[in-house]
């Protein structure tokens, strides 16, 4: 192409195969084994000259031209390199040129090229099949910073958003200019704030009407959202002008891709609105049926699931869960007439024939007397129960679960306070003080009233199974506590340790991640007290075997060796490479980028990738950095782009998968940014990155595999094997026995 000189990969310098050191000295000896004198070295075909840090060969291509082969000073100017170039093809006005990679993304590495101008030039064109072509250019590049510094300094996202709104064609061409846009935009440098009213509203059309071409609505989509999430103003100007019914009718259609803008779209409005607003508006999406969509056509699709729908069904269901906040934030107001009446409607429910019969003629101080016994024994540590709900949390969300479960479950409710009625007063499990505490436990597990991540996945498929989730939640659980109580024979004086053990069935059950209520009430119900003494009891004669004082020393001497295969599988990990998400000012997750070890350990290759797309090569990916011009890890808080996002609470879990490697570029100092996937991620990466700086690994993932590893070699040398064959075929199944006229008892125990 005119005006673009392709820059091709940095060329080796030949060679010995193994890589003898370099000769040293007037006379040394050189890679083909001869002895070369200081003159001699230029013409020696063994000799490997050492040339200086900042020089590199590579290669350069232009169309209809000899490539050249060249050594670039880095710290020579651009300009000057350009010249150098462009007067070796005898070509003038050297300014008009720019590098650009070969292969890869085919980023640009010079300013001031004449490509910019020319699209642009294409961009202002009367005809629109110009237009197409440039914009079928443009996108591309535009994901090139320095390209799109160059495109919007000559007011191309002005020309753009001119087409845009326009709308003369409503098929390729606004798709490519609502690509290209987003891709302009997506680089910070303009502000999505300074987006005029009549632009948004036009893009908002695009999301309201019915288009034949199919990928415009998803870029309509993804524009709105960036705009909501960047700017107050604008994303209420959206939220008016987008009913939710449209959005409902994006969510139906069979297509992914349009399926997780929408659901991007309608989360991102819920976060921009009110506590009231969204509390509105999510009661009106689950009587659209959105709930019943979302566990039939979402989580249960043919198509898996992509990381940006997973995310945004978490943040759905964090944002259901926060209405709950209010409610268990508030504590109970004595001189409430309404909250007076629920108690008294929770304690008829569980004493109504009895309160009945024994309360008919009585004085008003004896119904009193009788009240308050009947409190104490659904459970309330005190005769007024108002003061067992004033703590907060859990407020009136204590009140709510236990009316719900007398309403909803009246048996079980009624079997429940009776029961325990009937037992000796030690040994009766205080439904109130139980109720109370489990609510606490659900906020907690849940993380009720805690601020959405930026980064999770983590969502329940139980929850979209399922109305009134958190209520039918408590209702399982509540069963179970009582369930567990009479496993554990426990007293008054056990309450605390029983509710240990319910917080541990809970927490192992949610995190095999149910599909449906049914589902989870089996699986926690099958997690007994009785299994759970079993894998404490595992757990503890796991430890207790490994801290004798011989077994201490042996694990001792072990760990050098074993902290050596550790790293091994970092740097092996490593070699691999890892999808990473671009967390921007406006934290949108769809931008993905790659980034891998070279397998000689000495560079870190890195670029762009689409989602879906097959790991690339090395050879394709158009960024190097040598590990050997790394200078430090950060990670946390330390990260640049994560103090350039401040300290607010959201950011959190930024902090915890955050790190950065600094390194020297040219006179400056420059970082490579990462937001690990996972934790598991950013331990691997972490550690993978010390062992390469020459740097302890000190993550809690080594941690637990240097012990796992320690925990195997310690028994396996403890088998004392030396000296026993171990046969290399397994021995033979022995023949069936003549008849099956036996029997064990297994329950019979051995002397």
């Amino acid at each position: 192409m005119h005006g673009q000189v392709s820059l091709g990969r940095e060329c080796g310098t030949p060679r010995s195969e193994g890589g003898p050191p370099r000769p040293q000295g007037p006379q040394a000896r050189c890679a083909l084994g001869r002895r070369c004198t200081v003159s001699e070295k230029c013409r020696c075909p063994g000799w490997t000259m050492t040339p200086p840090r900042n020089v590199v060969k590579i290669a350069i291509q232009m169309r209809d031209a000899i490539p050249q082969l060249i050594q670039l000073d880095q710290a020579k100017p651009l300009a000057a390199v350009l010249k150098e170039v462009c007067d070796a093809w005898s070509l003038t006005h050297s300014e008009r040129y720019a590098l650009q990679f070969a292969d890869g993304h085919r980023r640009y590495i010079t300013e001031n090229d004449l490509e910019a101008e020319q699209l642009f030039g294409g961009l202002q064109s009367d005809s629109r099949e110009g237009r197409r072509e440039a914009l079928r250019h443009l996108v591309p590049l535009a994901s090139d910073m320095t390209f799109a510094r160059e495109v919007i300094s000559r007011n191309g996202l002005q020309r753009l958003g001119t087409i845009i709104e326009d709308g003369d064609d409503l098929g390729e061409v606004l798709a490519l200019s609502l690509r290209a846009f987003l891709e302009l935009m997506e680089h910070g440098v303009v502000s999505w704030e300074t987006l005029s009213i009549p632009f948004v509203r036009k893009v908002v059309c695009y999301v309201n009407m019915n288009l034949m071409d199919a990928s415009v609505p998803p870029l309509a989509l993804g524009l709105l959202e960036s705009v909501t999430l960047s700017s107050p103003a604008l994303g209420q100007l959206v939220k008016s002008e987008v009913p939710l019914d449209r959005l409902l009718v994006h969510l139906q259609v069979m297509n992914q891709q349009l399926q997780t803008k929408a659901m991007a779209l309608l989360t991102a409005l819920l976060q921009g609105a009110s506590p009231v607003e969204r509390k509105h508006m999510l009661d009106y999406l689950w009587q659209r049926n959105l709930r019943q969509f979302i566990y039939k056509n979402i989580i249960h699709s043919a198509a898996p699931m992509g990381d940006e729908m997973a995310h945004h069904l978490y943040v759905l269901q964090a944002l259901t869960l926060g209405l709950l906040e209010p409610r268990m934030r508030t504590p109970l107001d004595p001189y409430s007439q309404e909250q007076r009446e629920q108690l008294q409607v929770l304690r008829q429910a569980a004493f109504e024939v009895e309160g009945e019969s024994s309360g008919t003629g009585l004085s008003a101080d004896r119904r009193r007397s009788l009240c308050a016994r009947e409190f104490r024994k659904l459970g309330f540590s005190n005769s007024n129960p108002a003061q067992d709900l004033e703590r907060v949390p859990p407020g009136l969300l204590a009140l709510d679960n236990m009316l719900y479960f007398s309403r909803n479950a009246p048996s079980a409710y009624s079997r429940f306070v009776l029961e325990n009625s009937s037992r000796e007063d030690k040994h009766e499990c205080p439904f109130a003080r139980g109720s109370i505490q489990l609510t606490v436990l659900l906020c907690e597990l849940l993380h009720v009233g805690e601020p959405c991540s930026e980064t999770a996945q983590d969502f329940s498929p139980m929850f979209f199974g399922q109305d009134q989730s958190f209520h039918e939640l408590f209702c399982v659980g509540i069963q179970l506590l009582n369930k567990t109580w009479k496993e554990m024979r426990a007293t008054q004086e056990d309450f605390d340790k029983v509710m240990q053990v319910v917080r541990e069935q809970l927490a192992r059950t949610l995190a095999l991640k149910p599909t449906s209520l049914e589902l989870f009430r089996t699986k926690v119900n099958a997690l007994t007290y009785g299994e759970v003494l079993r894998l404490r009891q595992t757990e503890r004669l796991h430890q207790e075997g490994t801290l004798a004082p011989p077994i201490l020393e042996l694990r001792e001497k072990l760990k050098p060796e074993l902290m050596g295969l550790i790293r091994q599988q970092r740097l092996l990990r490593l070699c691999e490479g890892t999808l990473f998400r671009k967390i921007s000012s406006r934290r949108r997750q769809d931008k993905l980028w790659f980034c891998c070890l070279s397998p000689n350990h000495k560079l870190l290759q890195y670029g762009d990738m689409e989602e879906g797309a097959s790991p690339p090569t090395l050879e394709s990916l158009p960024e190097q950095l040598p590990v050997a011009d790394m200078r430090a890890l950060l990670t946390g808080k330390d990260c640049p782009h994560v103090r350039e996002k401040g300290s607010g609470k959201q950011n959190k879990d930024l902090y915890e998968l955050a790190f950065s490697i600094s390194y020297d570029r040219g006179e400056e100092e420059a970082y490579l940014n990462f937001i690990a996937p996972s934790k598991r991620e950013f331990y691997l990466w972490t550690d993978g990155l010390s062992a390469l700086l020459g740097s302890p690994m000190s993550s809690e993932q080594t941690r637990l595999d240097l012990e796992q590893l320690l925990t195997m070699e310690t028994k396996l040398r403890l088998l004392e094997l030396e000296n026993v064959p171990i046969p290399e075929q397994p021995p033979p199944v022995p023949p069936p026995p003549t008849n099956f006229n036996f029997c064990y008892d297994c329950s019979i125990a051995e002397p």
